[in-house]
């Protein structure tokens, strides 16, 4: 292995990612899927390409075997990757440098520096994914590669990431891959009934810990019902099987049809149950009434009664101004590459120590300490590198309640990693969704009313806020929002990626298109003429003057069996920061060693820090070092609400020039220990929010995104190819345009996963996920990746300190319903159901 002899001994059933990992001490390799769907555990095995999950030790006898660490770091498609940003989280990435580097080798054998086609690169790519969306940086990377532009290091193409070294080389370290001496593996015992009173719980000789909540209720299949640990994996899954729970089965709520809802079983019967019910959207949940398992109506409605009175005027004439449908959403699950994982370890002195995949370090500390009653101080927290998130990793899930529970009581080091069903059972979806809309325009083409009620479809949780989004976009006119919860027996929904801004959009943006149909106006001008917000309007002049939307197809007017259509489509995000943020400097050696208690899921937040304190200070690359994804410092931003960047870069700024101030002339090299601490300044024209909440400040103004998509669509297979998206995007300024660019790219791709591809499915008879595996539930994968391009207008945030906010949210809202959009320009045909898919879409042409 990497041209060392190795033996194994007795371990020839053992999967050759687990020994590699386990015994050989190598984590590069990363077992994410354990199907073989994912490609982030590829080997090369005589120079081919393998699945470590698939492959025995038995079958490596005699064979050279090479991880990423046996690649050196030296490796072209190392070299390439790095300076094309062909990675965010970097979890996967590993896996890809791999499987690249063996086709690079055999491509350019055969064909010397040549480039090849996407397609072939997609082909020899297709067993991998990319939660995150990284493949437009990896189809560049790859050809770059092959055209011999990385044999060499090239010290004028510095790497996008300051980790970038440690990713492509497999040498990051990531939860997954901690490994403590005398470390023991925590497995969670999972519930089997959607609704049950457990009754009892016993293990015969397991080290057992109970995680039911007081009232001892599963509420759905898969819940977290105890843990058991033990020294490896395999004897924990053992024990886990011998547990024994018994139940007592209770009626369970499948059906989410909210006629049903107030007469179904109660999914809490009680007001406590009710208060302590988990959110799918961020924040406080707005007040809203229970009729048993309906909440609501709640929402932030404009003169509802005369939207109410318009709609209905409307409705009853037939006034062709007038448009009204019901659309919906599917179930979308995060599963990001790196499952939700913790390795919990107590000391003598009792303070807890924490490994954790996190997007949030401060406020998960906090959380552990008043759930543990400590004191801040006595919990460490570390996420070095997180393998993503999405909105899944903010809070306190029961991978980390299992740990620190499991290693108090056996006094040993305890690590809880979720498998890859659990993840997409139990690991968190954004809510489907089921939306009433009307919509109706005045003689002179305004918008004169809306209505909007969103049924939400979370399981357990609650807090859909799909419909109140659309209070924010297109004018002051009057609008009556309403969102709904119907609360069923399945596993809970977290807040994901612009939390009720895509499923509000797909309904909205598609209702406004249909109105410039039938009004007979450019959907572009139409939306131009509704919405007064001058970044956006911006936005418009740039999409107008594409070539794509200039020379789009007529409506529905095309024949024969490949169409091609053109959408469009619109987005606003609140502008959220964590006030609160800080930024230490302190000179060490002669380095500026900058720490903020952030973490970096992939959005950049090192090389932010990195680039803003070199830029202040003056000074080069080498002379600055950034530590974040551990407590003991200033606090710093979760990783959520595109807060992360518009937080930390004013922050560092600050602290850079408070150390400029302090150095006073001198030399880094002569002011070791100098320490300054850097602080958010306010906004010129303060928050809108008087206090934060949770951290979270809202700023004033709104970011925009305007997404042009063009579309294939077969109508005799019914597929529906993207294969290409303009999105413009209003942030303000662009701290780092290609990790910007890169952010942009991933939340693209996975609008077009929500659009096409997701859909989590349960049986409707027990609650049962089905799709509990990546070759069940598809994510798109290289092949899937539209041509993207992207453009940044960065005027309008002058009274933001720093002048930017975040662009992760919006850059992935409206990309499904522009998407619809096309498939409208393209068939005339258009689609009110999430996913796009086939059955569905030749069903819709044929009536």
């Amino acid at each position: 292995m990497n041209g060392r002899p190795v033996t194994v001994d007795g371990a020839t059933a053992e999967t050759a990612v687990g020994f590699i990992r386990e015994t050989a001490g190598l984590t590069g390799a990363k077992p994410a899927c354990g199907t073989g769907a994912c490609g982030a555990c590829t080997i090369l095995v005589d120079g081919t390409a393998v699945a470590g999950c698939l492959t025995l030790c038995s079958d490596l006898e005699g064979r050279e075997v090479t991880t990423v660490e046996g690649l050196g770091g030296t490796h072209p498609v190392q070299r390439a990757f790095a300076a094309h940003d062909a990675l965010q989280c970097g979890y996967c990435t590993p896996g890809f440098v791999v499987a690249a580097a063996a086709f690079v080798d055999g491509w350019r054998a055969e064909h010397g520096d040549t480039t090849p086609s996407r397609e072939l690169i997609a082909e020899a790519l297709a067993g991998h994914l990319c939660r995150c969306g990284a493949y437009p940086g990896i189809y560049a990377a790859v050809e770059a590669a092959c055209a011999g532009e990385h044999d060499d290091e090239r010290p004028d193409v510095p790497p996008a990431r300051v980790e970038a070294l440690e990713k492509i080389t497999g040498a990051a370290c990531y939860t997954t891959d901690v490994r403590l001496a005398g470390q023991w593996e925590g497995v969670i015992v999972r519930s089997e009934h959607a609704h049950a009173e457990v009754t009892s719980i016993s293990g015969q000789g397991a080290q057992l810990v109970e995680l039911l909540g007081a009232d001892r209720i599963a509420r759905y299949v898969g819940q977290p019902i105890a843990a058991v640990a033990a020294p490896t994996r395999a004897e924990a899954l053992a024990a886990a099987a011998r547990v024994q729970v018994e139940y007592r089965p209770l009626p369970a709520a499948l059906s989410f049809d909210p006629e049903e809802a107030p007469d179904a079983a109660a999914v809490y019967p009680s007001k406590d149950g009710r208060r302590g019910a988990p959110r799918s959207s961020e924040g406080p949940p707005s007040p809203a009434r229970w009729r048993g398992n309906l909440r609501g109506p709640s929402g932030l409605s404009k003169r509802p009664r005369t939207a109410v009175r318009r709609i209905e005027q409307a409705r009853e004439g037939n006034d062709e101004r007038f448009f009204s449908a019901t659309f919906s959403t599917a179930v979308q699950a995060h599963t990001a590459l790196e499952p939700h994982a913790c390795l919990a370890r107590w000391d003598t002195g009792g303070d807890l120590h924490l490994h954790v995949s996190t997007q949030a370090v401060d406020r998960l500390a906090g959380q552990v300490a008043k759930r543990w009653r400590l004191r801040s101080e006595q919990v460490h927290l570390v996420a070095e590198h997180v393998g993503g998130g999405f909105g899944a990793k903010v809070n306190l899930t029961g991978e980390v309640v299992a740990a620190v529970e499991l290693a108090r009581l056996t006094g040993a080091p305890v690590r809880v990693v979720l498998d890859r069903a659990e993840e997409l059972i139990d690991g968190g979806c954004r809510p489907g969704t089921r939306t009433e809309l009307a919509m109706l325009a005045d003689a002179e083409g305004r918008l004169a009313a809306l209505t909007m009620d969103v049924h939400g479809d979370g399981g357990i949780a609650v807090a859909n806020n799909a419909a109140s989004l659309a209070r924010y976009i297109y004018g002051n006119a009057p609008r009556r929002l309403r969102d709904f919860d119907v609360v069923t027996n399945r596993p809970p929904a977290a807040p994901f990626r612009g939390p009720g801004h895509p499923p509000m959009l797909w309904a909205l943006e598609q209702a406004v298109d249909e109105m410039a149909h039938r009004l007979g106006t450019d959907p572009i001008e139409l939306r131009r003429r509704w919405d007064g917000n001058p970044k956006r309007q911006a936005l418009y002049d740039w999409a107008a003057e594409l070539n794509a939307w200039r020379d789009r197809p007529p409506n529905g007017g095309q024949q024969g069996r490949h169409r091609r259509g053109v959408g469009v489509a619109v987005a606003n995000y609140l502008y959220f920061l964590d006030p609160g943020t800080k930024v230490e400097l302190t000179v060490e050696q002669g380095v500026v060693v900058a720490r903020t208690a952030t973490q970096d899921v992939g959005t950049g937040s090192r090389s932010v820090i990195s680039q803003v304190v070199r830029e202040t200070l003056g000074v080069t690359a080498d002379r600055v070092r950034v530590e974040i994804g551990r407590t003991g410092t200033v606090h710093g931003p979760a990783a959520a609400s595109s807060c992360s960047t518009p937080s930390i870069g004013p922050a560092a700024h600050d602290a850079a020039r408070r150390l400029h101030s302090a150095l006073d002339g001198r030399s880094l090299d002569d002011a070791e220990g100098l320490r300054v601490v850097g602080r958010r300044p306010w906004d010129r024209w303060g928050y809108v929010t008087p206090f934060p909440i949770g951290d979270f400040a809202i700023g004033r103004g709104f970011t925009g995104a305007v997404y042009v998509t063009e579309v294939e669509v077969d109508t005799h297979l019914g597929n529906v190819r993207v294969t290409r998206v303009s999105c413009g995007i209003a942030a303000g300024r662009v701290y780092s345009p290609r990790l910007a660019r890169s952010q942009c790219h991933g939340g693209v791709i996975q609008g077009v996963g929500y659009a096409l591809l997701e859909q989590r499915h349960t049986d409707p008879a027990t609650g049962v996920v089905m799709t509990d595996s990546l070759a069940d539930y598809r994510i798109p994968g290289i092949a899937d990746t539209p041509e993207i391009i992207v453009y940044f207008h960065q005027d309008g945030w002058d009274h933001v300190s720093g002048r930017g906010t975040g662009l992760g949210e919006v850059s992935t809202m409206g990309v499904a319903a522009s998407i619809g959009n096309a498939v409208r320009n393209a068939t005339g045909w258009r689609p009110l159901d999430l996913p796009i898919s086939p059955d569905r879409l030749l069903q819709g042409l044929a009536e």
